[in-house]
């Protein structure tokens, strides 16, 4: 299934012909990206917004000297702001992390698919308020968690965002980043992400091995990062949203 109707589906029950939109948007100007490369870079001005099929990339900022910060993982389902194309010019950049399959969706298309019911633009709203509120938490893991709160934290998010749209498998998920990114993305060194993820293994909360993160204790693993999953919003189970005019 689209990973988008996957989650969207968190939020309301979508119809058929719903569903149907997503999936032409989902199929339209289909491109492939090679790991490490950037989508956009900051400077390009942007002129569709990009629809995660499969793969993962990143929002980043990069200083002259080479130094990084990640400030947004994309995952399958993710739309890569909603509204980009507002924007004269990208004030940062969109790089992938491993092979990225994604669906270049075009204003005018956009525009249909807003267009076409409530409930869907409600859904789509629902969307750009979580990435504005998984922003915010992630300025308060940088801003006030220690180094093993601020990777136990991005484990566990990352395993709730992933098993809603259907990738988690066996209590873990395929994580293909290196731990100079996961570094990146925390405000840490490289080696003191080394150092925690040791820590977290020897305390048996979870494992990585070949690009495969394994959690063994979800509880305890959250309670390590202080993780509360409210902010993901992901509590709804499908519910049905009767919006006006639906």
């Amino acid at each position: 299934m689209n990973p988008l109707i996957k989650k969207l589906e968190r939020f309301t029950r979508l119809s058929d012909e719903d569903k149907r939109i997503l999936q032409h948007a989902a199929a339209s100007r289909l491109r492939n990206f090679e790991p490490r490369c950037d989508i956009i870079s900051e400077g390009e001005t942007p002129r569709d917004v990009n629809l995660i099929l499969s793969g993962w990339a990143c929002r980043y900022k990069q200083f002259e000297d080479g130094r990084r910060q990640i400030v947004a993982f994309f995952l399958p389902g993710d739309l890569c702001d909603l509204n980009v194309f507002l924007l004269r010019e990208m004030d940062h950049s969109i790089g992938t992390l491993a092979p990225v399959t994604l669906a270049q969706i075009s204003r005018d298309l956009l525009q249909r698919m807003l267009d076409a019911n409530s409930r869907l633009t409600q859904a789509l709203w629902w969307e750009t308020l979580i990435t504005a509120a998984n922003h915010r938490e992630w300025v308060v893991n940088v801003g006030q968690r220690t180094a093993i709160e601020r990777v136990a934290h991005l484990l566990c998010e990352l395993f709730h965002r992933l098993r809603a749209v259907g990738l988690v498998r066996e209590g873990g998920y395929e994580m293909p980043i290196t731990q100079s990114e996961m570094a990146d993305a925390l405000g840490i060194s490289a080696v003191h992400v080394n150092r925690t993820l040791r820590e977290l293994r020897i305390a048996e909360l979870m494992t990585w091995k070949s690009g495969r993160v394994t959690i063994l204790d979800l509880p305890a693993l959250e309670e390590v990062g202080l993780f509360n999953p409210n902010y993901l919003h992901l509590d709804r189970e499908g519910q049905q949203f009767d919006a006006p005019g639906t």
